[in-house]
């Protein structure tokens, strides 16, 4: 994959053409098959303890309890388990540098990274025995919240280089971000998200007060377990980077608070004292449930360029099938108003 992208540049270069490339790496993922040297790079000494404690398998939420009896969270609460497939996925991982290390020697010896953007991520994290789960069934931050390493090549972003960031962002935000950076108009009303061009240049320093995260889980056993319709099976997270919560149909919400509370270990979900921040967040995103962008036909400018011909006559006067009109007098007004407004503004 790695070559072949490069070769897909040395293409896109000979031809003078300007180049996006999505070089997606399936590996880390199982199944886990290591090539040497990487099979033996690492051992249990390497591994960092599970992040979990005993309490969050004492009358845990339905959701969460049906969750950890999944066949990947029992393997994975196992430490022979651990110890035995997390070694394979950090060599996995080394892979990956390496990898990248070849194209980003390839992309200097081009002067690249003098016009490139960069954007290193993931779609999705994996527990590992975390919290007595395996895979990415729920939304703590092991699985939710992934690396994301941006390397802007454009001067006014300089004032950033070399730092991080722990605004709210999420993965719908790459297409408007490339989308920007190669000048084209946005079209929030096609594409989701916000460029992060304005956090990299220090213009912003945030973009959203809430991140979304969303889960389908009608395909897997935890539907049998709750005994759940599967038209009622989708899990929702919303943050405001302070509290989390998980919302679902038919179970109880999830509250973590991860300012005191990082590790994510303590639910405070049945909490009373908790109460306003549940309600606070689930507002929130039943406000965003409500306003999915569903109009792609047109963009948000075309309609409302038009106002002032809306407010004033009706568009469609003076030409096609006349509709919604009563007598003679009326049409004569429409049609006199449209002129007046041809006379200022035009025939556009």
């Amino acid at each position: 994959m790695t070559r072949r992208a490069m070769r897909f540049i040395e293409e896109a270069e000979a031809k003078g053409e300007a180049w996006c490339a999505h070089l997606s790496y399936i590996k880390p993922h199982w199944p886990y098959i290591v090539p040497a040297p990487y099979h033996d790079m690492y051992s249990k000494a390497d591994i960092q303890p599970p992040i979990r404690s005993e309490a969050e398998r004492v009358s845990p939420n339905p959701i969460f309890e049906a969750f950890q009896q999944e066949r990947y969270s029992k393997n994975f609460s196992r430490d022979e388990v651990r110890e035995t497939v997390i070694p394979c996925y950090m060599g996995l991982i080394k892979q990956i540098d390496d990898q990248l290390g070849h194209l980003f020697d390839f992309m200097e010896k081009r002067d690249l990274f003098e016009n490139t953007l960069v954007v290193f991520t993931s779609d999705h994290g994996d527990y590992l025995g975390d919290h007595w789960l395996g895979e990415k069934y729920l939304f703590h931050d092991v699985a939710v919240k992934v690396p994301m390493i941006v390397y802007d090549p454009r001067p006014e972003a300089n004032a950033t280089r070399g730092t991080t960031s722990n605004t709210l962002i999420e993965m719908i935000d790459l297409a408007p971000t490339f989308l920007d950076y190669f000048g084209g108009k946005a079209k929030p009303h096609i594409l989701e998200g916000r460029s992060l061009l304005p956090l990299t240049s220090g213009e912003r320093t945030s973009l959203r007060n809430y991140a979304v995260s969303e889960y389908d889980y009608s395909g897997d056993a935890a539907r049998l377990k709750l005994g759940m319709p599967v038209s009622d099976c989708k899990l929702y997270m919303i943050t405001d980077g302070r509290f989390k919560l998980v919302h679902g149909e038919g179970v109880p919400p999830m509250l973590f608070d991860l300012r005191n509370d990082p590790a994510e270990l303590r639910d405070l979900g049945r909490e009373p004292s908790a109460a306003a921040d549940i309600e606070r967040l689930r507002k929130a995103l039943m406000r965003w449930l409500a306003l999915p962008n569903n109009r792609i036909t047109v963009s948000d400018e075309w309609l409302t360029e038009i106002d002032d011909k809306i407010a004033h006559f009706d568009p469609i006067v003076g030409s096609g099938v006349l509709i919604g009109y009563w007598d003679e007098t009326e049409l004569a007004e429409q049609q006199e108003a449209h002129r007046r407004w041809l006379a200022r503004h035009g025939s556009k």
